[in-house]
């Protein structure tokens, strides 16, 4: 799969050519993050921080809040390894760091070894100084202690000459249980497909940052390589899916239609009858394309969407099968009638009275607290989960947006002790931080 990367200097996108000088200004981080997140995970390296020049760490860590990132450049300090990890990076990638003492007071499952290597010498410090020994040497003694390897060949970073596959299948040999990523020299054009397709085969992924700025590579061409079809018309079954993951429909894709989606962020398919098909374009039950994802046969797509109006469905019902289920349904039935509650109704007082409101979050959590069988917590769950979402919708949020926060939290390392609050335990709670590992 492809991994694009964004290479941050002075708040600014660049791109670094043999590891020397920035040859080009990418833009905005910011704008290349939101393109990039819809085709996964995406790397995010600190230059700044790795040459010991400064710190774009605001800025990461603002991404790491918003994007499945992974992020390296400069984490030298278990703190803030420990900071980005909180705030949500799916990996971090440990270069100078990148010992086994070090690595043991992370997450293994958290950490990707960044193995820089110039003519067969690793190279760290941000590419200035060299490290004895060989990257197959590096590999073998980190594998316990890391999930994966970046592999940036730094004499072809930014030539767009290939990646070298023979190599890296010897690589990927010596710790086939890991995941690998190789970097360095990601080509353009037919020779970028190609090398995505045959390091898929293989389970690596390949990061690329200035095939994709200068437009030789494209971003759907690259997330569409690995992609295969016994179809005689070669399109891509695609399942549409609710932020929750609840499929709304199955359509199929082309590349047409995938480019599109990437590119402009909207959900986009292939009608058999019309071509390309842009989701609401006449209906105005529109999409926000959040992410696109393959199968592990590599023969289906997956796009998460944001859907708009009243569903999927041309019967106007949520999705393709019916109108939904659950606390779904419930968000979408509270919102509607956030917006329509005739006056005088229970609902419309809910939402406009915020003591009331306040007053049956406490009754129903208590009761909740206090139901002593499954049925009796079963419905005080149910009541309370409706104030919440009565509560969550009145102040601009969503279903959705509890499910985001639910997802961050999962992913921190490090918690409060859990300890409820002196009015709530009739004495003096402690919130002291420990470790979870």
């Amino acid at each position: 799969m492809i991994v694009p990367s964004i290479d941050i200097m002075n708040g600014r996108a660049v791109q670094l050519r043999g590891g020397k000088q920035p040859p080009l200004d990418a833009g905005n981080p910011l704008e290349l993050a939101e393109r990039y997140s819809r085709v996964g995970e995406f790397a995010v390296v600190d230059l700044d921080a790795a040459m010991g020049k400064g710190s774009n760490r605001e800025l990461v860590l603002s991404m790491c809040k918003r994007w499945p990132v992974r992020v390296g450049g400069g984490i030298r300090t278990q703190k803030l390894a420990l900071e980005y990890l909180n705030a949500g990076a799916r990996y971090i990638m440990l270069g100078t760091a990148a010992t086994p003492e070090f690595c043991a007071q992370l997450p293994r499952e958290r950490l990707i070894a960044a193995l820089d290597s110039r003519n067969d010498t690793i190279m760290v410090e941000g590419w200035t100084k060299p490290r004895e020994g060989s990257v197959e040497e590096a590999i073998q003694k980190l594998a316990p202690y890391v999930a994966g390897f970046l592999v940036t060949f730094i004499e072809t970073e930014g030539d767009q000459c290939g990646i070298d596959i023979e190599r890296a299948k010897r690589l990927v040999k010596l710790a086939p249980d890991r995941k690998f990523t190789f970097a360095g020299g990601a080509a353009g054009g037919e020779r970028g497909l190609a090398d995505i397709t045959a390091l898929d085969a293989i389970g690596a992924d390949i990061q690329a940052g200035t095939s994709l700025v200068l437009g030789d590579l494209s971003l759907a061409d690259a997330f569409a390589a690995p992609l295969h079809t016994d179809r005689p018309d070669g399109l891509w079954p695609t399942l549409v899916c609710d932020e929750s993951g609840k499929v709304l429909g199955l359509v199929y894709s082309n590349r047409e239609s995938l480019k599109h989606a990437i590119e402009s962020g909207k959900g986009a398919y292939h009608s058999r009858s019309r071509g390309l098909w842009v989701k609401g374009e006449s209906s105005g039950n529109g999409q926000t394309l959040i992410r696109a994802d393959l199968d592990c046969d590599r023969d289906t797509i997956r796009f998460t969407v944001r859907q708009e109006g009243v569903g999927f469905c041309h019967l106007k019902r949520r999705n393709c099968f019916d109108d939904g289920y659950g606390l779904e349904k419930l968000n979408r039935t509270i919102s509607k009638r956030m917006k329509d509650a005739p006056q005088g109704s229970y609902t419309r007082r809910l939402f406009s009275d915020e003591a009331l409101l306040a007053s049956k979050l406490r009754e129903e959590a208590q009761e909740l607290a206090q139901s002593k069988t499954k049925d009796e917590a079963v419905a005080e769950a149910a009541d309370v989960m409706y104030f919440a979402l009565v509560k969550t919708i009145s102040m601009g949020g969503s279903l959705s947006d509890i499910e985001a926060e639910l997802e961050r939290r999962s992913l921190r390392v490090t918690r409060r002790g859990g300890n409820a609050k002196p009015e709530f335990e009739g004495s003096e709670g402690k919130n002291e931080w420990k470790s979870i590992h």
